[in-house]
């Protein structure tokens, strides 16, 4: 679950309960990132820590060693169909906003080994075909890194 909400501390119990097994969260939206993640581990869930676009990836380094992942949003957050920010690139591991097969492609170029995709999809006709473009071109650009 990628939870771009405020509070996101009153959603992990309910995310819980209803299967999640990981619960991504944006730093900026939260007084205790702590704590939030301590919760989560306790609530059986790998743990993920977003950032927004001109959030410096130093405010994730005091809870590097506690998370499975972290994303940097390519797109400012609000509302679904932003344009991609490709300026976010340098910075990214995980990236959201945007991401269409095109981007997708930049991203696993650039090194992103997991992208989140919204609009992209739901709003195709065939959205499990975007899917499924979206994960083989992630999976080509891991393949040639591991190959490089």
């Amino acid at each position: 679950m990628y939870m771009m909400v405020s509070k996101p501390e009153q959603w992990v119990k309910p995310v819980t309960i209803r299967g999640a097994n990981q619960y991504i969260f944006q730093l900026e939206a939260t007084e205790n990132p702590g704590t939030l993640i301590k919760d989560n581990w306790e609530n059986g869930m790998k743990v993920g820590l977003a950032i927004k676009p001109g959030t410096s990836v130093q405010y994730l380094a005091p809870w590097s060693n506690q998370l499975d992942m972290a994303l940097v949003m390519t797109v400012e957050p609000g509302f679904g169909g932003h344009k991609f920010m490709e300026d976010r690139m340098p910075k990214a591991i995980e990236v959201t906003g945007g991401i269409d097969p095109d981007a997708a492609h930049r991203c696993a170029e650039a090194g992103a080994n997991m992208t989140v995709s919204c609009s992209a999809i739901v709003r195709r006709q065939d959205p499990r075909s975007v899917t499924n473009l979206l994960r083989n071109v992630c999976s080509e650009a891991a393949q040639k890194h591991s190959l490089d």
